[in-house]
Order: C-alpha cells, then sequence, then structure tokens
C-alpha cells in the first residue's frame, strides 16, 4: 500500500504509538486523534498491524529520502556512506524508533533477527544501487554488490540496536567509526 505522507490517519498513528506505544495504541483512539470514525481506518487499513506497518514505511522511507538528499561527495562511494551515515543518524534520533526501542523492543527483534521488512528491503535496494554506482565510477572496490551492501548493513544494525542508550557524544563518535569502517570496507 503507498503511504502519502500527508495522511492525517497515519500522523494520528504516530502521535498515538508515540504516546501509548504499539501494543496499546488501539484503531478507536488513532481514529478519534485523525477526525474520523474508526470505520474510516479500517476501510483504508484492514487491522492495527497493517496500520503500523504503513506508519514505519512512511517514516522510515522518509528517512531514506531525505538522507538521500542530504548525501554529497566528490565519487560515488562519498555518496553512498554520507547517504548511509545520514539515514542512521536520522534513524538513530527519530523519536518514533527511539519510543519503540523504549517501550517496545521485542517486536522490533524480528526486524534485526529475521527475514528484512519492507524498509530494509527498500534500504538494502538503494545501498546495491549506490554500490554499483561506486563500482562503476571505480571509487568502491570490485566484489558482488549484493554480499557487500549486507555487510554493510549488518555493520549498521548494532548502532540502531543502541540507539536509545546513546548520549549524543557516543552517538558521534559511533557514526564517526562507522563511516570509518564502512569507507575503509568499501575503498579500491
Amino acid at each position: 500500500m503507498d503511504t502519502p505522507a500527508d495522511d492525517p490517519i497515519l500522523d494520528a498513528a504516530r502521535e498515538t504509538v508515540l504516546h501509548f506505544g504499539v501494543r496499546r495504541a488501539t484503531v478507536s483512539e488513532v481514529a478519534r486523534r485523525a477526525g474520523v470514525s474508526r470505520m474510516t481506518v479500517y476501510r483504508r487499513y484492514p487491522d492495527g498491524g497493517a496500520l503500523v506497518r504503513a506508519l514505519m514505511a512512511r517514516e522510515f522511507g522518509v528517512v531514506l529520502a531525505r538522507a538521500e538528499a542530504r548525501a554529497d561527495g566528490a565519487n560515488e562511494r562519498e555518496r553512498l556512506v554520507g547517504a548511509a551515515l545520514g539515514a542512521l543518524e536520522l534513524l538513530i534520533t527519530d523519536p518514533l524508533l527511539l519510543r519503540l526501542l523504549e517501550v517496545d523492543a521485542e517486536l522490533l527483534l524480528p526486524y534485526f533477527t529475521g527475514e528484512p521488512g519492507r524498509f530494509q528491503r527498500q534500504a538494502g535496494e538503494l545501498l546495491v544501487a549506490r554500490l554499483r554506482a561506486a563500482q562503476a565510477d571505480g571509487s568502491a572496490r570490485a566484489g558482488d554488490a549484493e554480499e557487500m551492501a549486507r555487510a554493510c548493513e549488518l555493520a549498521a544494525r548494532g548502532l540502531v540496536l543502541r540507539a536509545g542508550a546513546l548520549d549524543d557524544d557516543e552517538r558521534a563518535a559511533s557514526l564517526r567509526e562507522l563511516r570509518r569502517m564502512l569507507d575503509g570496507y568499501l575503498k579500491p
């Protein structure tokens, strides 16, 4: 399902999850905050799970788009690393992710230990495309772009999981070190 950026139901779902967490958020509360009936919510989203998945896809899609828009560098590898670190920085400071880690961390665990979700697939596809472009311009080493992208994504997972436990200085230091690690790993 497409998730428009200006969906008042998803806006209300975001506020509800920020206030209550996922487990205690209800369709009734989302409908109340959106100023619509529960049936209106159910016409768009068949159940609470679908509503939360749409919310997460929208929120994390915005993170990817913002990171891509801000990415710069002298070559494709530098832009790839910049976009990846920009996405991580936005993600690990995102109020919604931090709230989920605070009250519903176990709900996120399958996304880190099992099959990737929609956001992870989207991010992975973007990473592979950027890596292939970096290989094409000679700024990244040769190799299987999908395997290399997977290794980069795995290196970043721990930082996302620890996001709520890091203060500003620790977060900045972790991002600097991850930048060095990714750039060094990808250099020819």
